[in-house]
């Protein structure tokens, strides 16, 4: 990494865990090819994000593959790689929905749901013990609501939206959101917690499409 970046204590730590986590999510087949980004805030004031840069393979990640953002979603410095395109949603869940790590996958059930039920505009599950992974749900009689929103190539704009949904509270918006036909953004207070509703998330996907598969 380069000495330009801001490297606070915890810097080396948040590299490990996201180079981690992009081994864990290419091996369950939520992360292929160059597809996902992640990110984890490195500090609030002024607002400084650790993010994947574009176009690596997220199961080989190596410290030279990331980036640092400004609150705006600018590199601090040119000689580091370019940020994802879809950095500013990173920086609007950071700022907006106190995310500490965000992390956007593209599995084959949140593609498929995210397409299915992308009229509806929200993927609603409940029922089921693995929701109480979610921050805030206590019990399995409670429902998770997910926003599904339009798979747009105008990040700025879909980030405004997100952003202005945030603000008036949109429970929808509460653990994560689908772009349809595109992947999963989810997010927590820390790189953990973002795991954790990554993973819930995808079990709640997957025995949602089997038990309402057609072809059964």
């Amino acid at each position: 990494m380069s000495a330009e970046l801001p490297q606070p204590q915890n810097f080396p730590e948040l590299v490990s865990d996201l180079i981690a986590t992009g081994r864990d999510f290419h091996t369950r087949g939520w992360s292929l090819a160059t597809s996902s980004n992640y990110s984890a805030v490195v500090q609030r004031e002024p607002l400084r994000l650790l993010l994947t840069a574009s176009g690596f393979d997220k199961g080989r990640l190596t410290p030279g593959q990331f980036v640092v953002v400004d609150g705006e979603g600018r590199r601090l410095s040119e000689s580091q790689p370019k940020p994802s395109a879809e950095t500013r949603l990173h920086t609007v869940l950071a700022r907006s929905a106190g995310a500490g790590a965000v992390l956007h996958t593209h599995s084959v059930w949140a593609t498929i749901l995210s397409e299915r039920h992308a009229s509806a505009g929200v993927l609603e599950i409940g029922g089921y013990e693995m929701i109480k992974a979610f921050s805030g749900i206590t019990t399995h009689e409670d429902r998770v609501r997910i926003a599904i929103v339009p798979n747009t190539q105008d990040i700025d704009a879909l980030a405004h939206r997100i952003e202005a949904r945030l603000k008036n509270g949109d429970l929808d918006l509460r653990h994560g959101f689908l772009m349809a036909g595109h992947g999963l953004y989810t997010w927590g207070r820390d790189i953990a917690e973002a795991r954790r509703h990554i993973e819930a998330c995808e079990f709640l996907f997957e025995v949602y499409a089997r038990k309402n598969s057609t072809s059964n």
